[in-house]
């Protein structure tokens, strides 16, 4: 009897990283396959695979992301995540350039990448079945618990975590499958979230997005390629910020805020703007300016009250000391209502940093205390992963862990 071709493939990945290569180099040159195409057009649009750093965290959100996160499997082993990774490293080597996996049985689907980059993340069991108690950052650990959560397990933790992106869905969801399907024998589902921006070209470059409350998201943070942003995501220039396996890698935090838009629609203008702290239709401060003003949180208004009210978001969230600056970004999400059944609408919140205990955890701290969006907001899902360094051809994501 033939022996089916996942089999084979599986068998085949679990061989060396000299193998590895050889399988790069039979769909057309391992250069090729990390030069980025640049035509304009966006279905030939691909992003960069093989780097220092993953190509999810340095580059530009897609109009579509699928946050994927699975637990292991109580047998699985160190050998098993080689594995795992290997398999993962090859196709999305080869998705991420418009070329279907090996045995894909809908190769077709993968012509049009469409900007499509995978990013995976490692929870606290992985780096410990792969790399021991020794491995593990100290921060790789739950945010704490708030009183306004209401965390649900599905969205909560998780042992592995894939982010799919891609500017068409139909790429996000064929990718999502394969590697659904080939770490069957390894895991199994925890949750699948669906998140989504503005589609590719229907607002101006450097526009920033806009969650479903219709508030800008996302005005001050750190940009990718500066010297502010290798600092809070990588830690570079900060001693011994991360552990050798994780160098180019980072932190990152995954919150499900479900938006309470019954209640925010009871809102008047001036109110729903205090709350934020900024104007609605232009995103500038209270105090004036542009979107990229900088705020005047001493200002009074003519009865003396801070025209920044305390309890606004914009004055909560913001750093107090430069060790609490994370880059973070965020997607809309939608559950619609069907036959009766009430739906959900929220914003799935990513925050990348070296060290989320002392970047991110105090910031939440503070909104918790005092932030009135709390009224209109319910975290519902919480998770924190290591998003490892890109790889090299010839090697494979997690190689700096799984190898050491």
């Amino acid at each position: 009897m033939t022996e089916s071709p996942k089999l084979s493939r599986r068998a085949l990945l679990g061989g060396s990283a000299a193998t590895l290569g050889a399988l790069a180099l039979g769909f057309g040159g391992g250069a090729a396959v990390s030069e980025a195409r640049s035509d304009g057009v966006l279905w030939t649009s691909t992003r960069p695979f093989y780097g220092r750093h993953q190509t999810g965290l340095v580059s530009a959100p897609t109009a579509y992301a699928r946050y994927i996160t699975w637990d292991l499997r109580d047998s699985v082993t160190k050998a098993d995540l080689v594995r795992m990774m290997k398999i993962l490293t090859a196709d999305a080597a080869r998705l991420t350039q418009g070329v279907g996996p090996l045995a894909d049985p809908e190769p077709e689907l993968a012509v049009f990448p469409a900007n499509l980059m995978m990013t995976v993340g490692f929870g606290r069991k992985f780096v410990q079945i792969g790399g021991g108690g020794g491995a593990i950052p100290a921060w790789l650990r739950p945010v704490p618990s708030y009183a306004m959560d209401r965390l649900e397990e599905p969205f909560t933790g998780g042992d592995v975590m894939v982010i799919v992106q891609s500017d068409d869905p139909v790429t996000v969801a064929h990718a999502s499958r394969v590697v659904v399907r080939q770490w069957e024998p390894f895991v199994t589902l925890r949750s699948m979230q669906d998140g989504f921006r503005r589609a590719a070209g229907s607002t101006p470059d450097g526009h920033t997005m806009r969650n479903l409350m219709g508030q800008v998201d996302g005005t001050k943070t750190p940009r990718p390629g500066t010297d502010e942003f290798n600092r809070a995501v990588f830690g570079v220039g900060v001693d011994g910020a991360q552990t050798a396996w994780l160098q180019g890698g980072t932190g990152f935090v995954l919150r499900r805020i479900r938006m309470e838009l019954e209640a925010w629609d009871q809102v008047d203008r001036p109110d729903r703007e205090k709350t934020i702290g900024r104007k609605l239709d232009t995103g500038a401060p209270l105090t004036g300016g542009t979107e990229n003003s900088e705020a005047d949180f001493e200002a009074r208004n003519v009865v003396g009250l801070p025209v920044i009210p305390d309890f606004s978001h914009m004055r909560r969230a913001r750093p107090a000391t430069a060790d609490e600056v994370f880059f973070r970004r965020g997607y809309n999400y939608e559950v619609p209502h069907v036959s009766g059944v009430g739906g959900e609408a929220g914003l799935l919140f990513e925050a990348m940093a070296w060290n989320p205990v002392k970047q991110f955890v105090p910031v939440q701290n503070r909104l918790a205390e005092l932030d009135l969006l709390n009224l209109y907001t319910t975290p519902v899902g919480s998770a924190v992963f290591a998003l490892p360094p890109g790889c090299q051809e010839g090697g494979f994501l997690g190689d700096s862990l799984l190898l050491a």
